[in-house]
């Protein structure tokens, strides 16, 4: 059997494509000109697709507004975020309580939304976001409150963001100045977070054989899937280098150049 009907051979359970955004769709506002095509033949084959990113610094309706304005629209339950990963953790673990968080207006948005006061100077535990609003204030309020005790997590564990000049320092940046101010290590929520795959598995009603999580990053979008069986596959149309693959630990179930290629393998 040949390598292209080896990688058809690996996607023929798939039912569920969960689709990494930045570096995977689209690459900051300019979408790929082969996404449309992919999800196309996604439904044309019988198969179903949904979105998850990372990225905590906007919420679901800045998600499917930005998505509709490229001309992909999605009904609400297709757009997942890991706001809504840690927001539902919390729910389940620490319900009501107050939260210190250092996020955009988005973030604390969808907090508040969810039941939890984000702004709280004397907070129960404190959140880290991709905080592109960050002012030293933040960090001040949010170490002192560690350095007293209170838990601390963090939304995503991305070291940058993907933009179409380069990249962005993002919450795994922001939580690594926290742990050398205060010593602590948050624990992270998005990709590669088991609370994630459970959040996705949740979400999408599929078995973990049916699920491929599809992204550009080795140590997020691979990582979720490994020692799983759900099948991760690699597209290098983001942060991943062909170097960068080789020297990896983490192997991917199947890599690919793009989205574009990815969709010629199915049927």
């Amino acid at each position: 059997m040949g390598a292209t009907d080896t990688n058809r051979e690996k996607l023929r359970e798939i039912r569920m494509f969960v689709l990494d955004m930045d570096g995977t769709i689209y690459l900051g506002d300019r979408l790929f000109p082969y996404t449309p095509k992919f999800l196309q033949q996604v439904r044309a084959t019988g198969r179903n697709f949904c979105f998850f990113t990372n990225n905590s610094s906007k919420n679901k309706e800045a998600y499917l507004e930005k998505l509709a304005n490229m001309g992909i629209c999605i009904p609400p339950e297709k757009m997942l975020l890991s706001n809504e990963v840690i927001l539902q953790w919390l729910q389940r673990h620490h319900p009501g309580a107050r939260c210190y968080v250092v996020g955009t207006p988005p973030l604390l948005e969808d907090f508040r939304k969810a039941g939890f006061p984000p702004d709280a100077e004397d907070a129960d535990l404190v959140v880290l976001g991709f905080d592109t609003t960050l002012t030293y204030e933040k960090l001040r309020v949010a170490c002192d409150l560690i350095r007293a005790g209170k838990p601390v997590y963090g939304v995503n564990p991305d070291w940058n963001c993907p933009v179409e000049g380069g990249f962005i320092p993002d919450c795994g940046s922001i939580a690594a100045l926290v742990r050398a101010s205060t010593g602590v290590q948050c624990e992270f929520f998005g990709k590669p977070s088991p609370h994630t795959l459970h959040y996705l598995l949740r979400q999408t009603g599929c078995r973990p054989e049916e699920v491929a999580v599809v992204g550009d990053r080795l140590y997020t979008d691979i990582a979720v899937a490994a020692g799983t069986a759900v099948t991760s596959i690699l597209v290098l149309s983001g942060e991943t280098t062909p170097q960068l693959l080789e020297e990896s630990p983490l192997v991917p179930d199947l890599v690919v150049q793009d989205l574009e290629e990815l969709g010629e393998l199915l049927h």
